[in-house]
């Protein structure tokens, strides 16, 4: 009897152990299959995320990470959802509430007076959410600034928060928080201290090439055409020395691409980023291609522009900029 009872124990402990040994192996492979999903964010392979995430769980993790991918396609409303069951599932989580706000707010920017109205206090919610789960989230933090000094009190903004948030990143992230002064000061159409502190930013940076297309930038918005030449300049040269500053590359081109300005130096610069092994995705490969399609059709060569097209829709089949490209 006790050999009967003593087998059964064993047998049983077996069954567990196999149990949380396939369970181990499951997660495990949950977890590289995520891995596998943000790498192809990053790389802005939209369609190959979206194939990795659809074949697992509905986690927190997973349902952010759709978000981001549906976000880099401009799908708005279905990227606030995602983002609205992670949050459900891991309340707790800084980048979840950040993501959300910034779903939020671009879902904002395309609604109706009302609906923006309701959308914009939601999107504050968030960010001050974000920040305050997570008082050293830099990106959570300058979100927040920019908002509160964009916005009205009467949705949460106000000039003073903006200058709270700005000396909590002093703290954490002192280049991100003079740039933030520079951008209030911008909004207070105080120019040239404005100028000053985005100059700072760059001698403050160690690596400032997104500094100086941050300034560029400026000088765009400002019709300063010189100087956003020399600061674009700059900061090309600038992300050429830094190993991990190719979004520098995505943002200047980008800025003489809005401008009509330079093409060929903004073409040289896409190419070298979609080249770059330091893709992100604050700027998706497939949107890379589709204003490179739109430089190149500019330059006449629009057997490169449908390449470009082409390239595009291969990395995601739905982003509708890129199906709407015609030579």
């Amino acid at each position: 009897m006790r050999r009967q009872t003593a087998a059964r124990l064993a047998g049983a402990a077996l069954t567990l152990l196999l149990g949380v040994s396939a369970q181990t192996r499951t997660t495990e492979a949950q977890t590289v299959t995520l891995a596998q999903a943000n790498n192809a964010l990053q790389a802005g392979e939209a369609d190959k995320a979206l194939a990795l995430l659809q074949a697992l769980p509905a986690t927190a993790e997973a349902h952010n990470l759709r978000c981001r991918v549906l976000y880099t396609l401009e799908k708005w409303n279905a990227a606030v959802d995602e983002c609205r069951k992670a949050v459900s599932m891991d309340a707790d989580n800084s980048d979840y509430h950040m993501w959300l706000g910034r779903a939020l707010g671009e879902k904002a920017d395309r609604a109706s007076f009302l609906s923006a109205y309701s959308l914009a206090k939601q999107v504050h919610a968030e960010f001050e959410t974000a920040a305050k789960l997570d008082p050293r989230n830099a990106a959570a933090l300058a979100d927040l600034g920019e908002y509160d000094y964009s916005a009205p009190g009467i949705v949460g903004g106000g000039m003073d928060k903006a200058a709270e948030v700005a000396r909590q990143l002093d703290h954490v992230d002192p280049v991100r928080a003079t740039e933030l002064r520079g951008h209030m000061a911008e909004h207070d159409k105080d120019y040239s201290t404005a100028e000053r502190d985005l100059k700072q930013a760059i001698a403050q940076s160690p690596h400032p090439a997104y500094q100086w297309m941050a300034l560029g930038s400026y000088y765009r918005r400002r019709k300063d055409w010189d100087q956003m030449q020399q600061a674009v300049e700059s900061g090309y040269r600038a992300a050429q020395r830094e190993r991990h500053a190719a979004v520098a590359l995505y943002n200047g081109a980008s800025i003489l691409f809005q401008t009509g300005k330079d093409f060929d130096l903004a073409a040289k610069m896409f190419e070298e980023y979609l080249n770059s092994s330091s893709k992100t995705e604050e700027a998706p490969a497939f949107v890379a291609h589709t204003k490179l399609a739109k430089l190149d059709a500019a330059l006449g060569d629009k057997a490169a522009a449908g390449r470009e097209k082409a390239a595009a829709l291969e990395l995601a089949r739905e982003y509708g900029p890129a199906q709407e490209l015609k030579f």
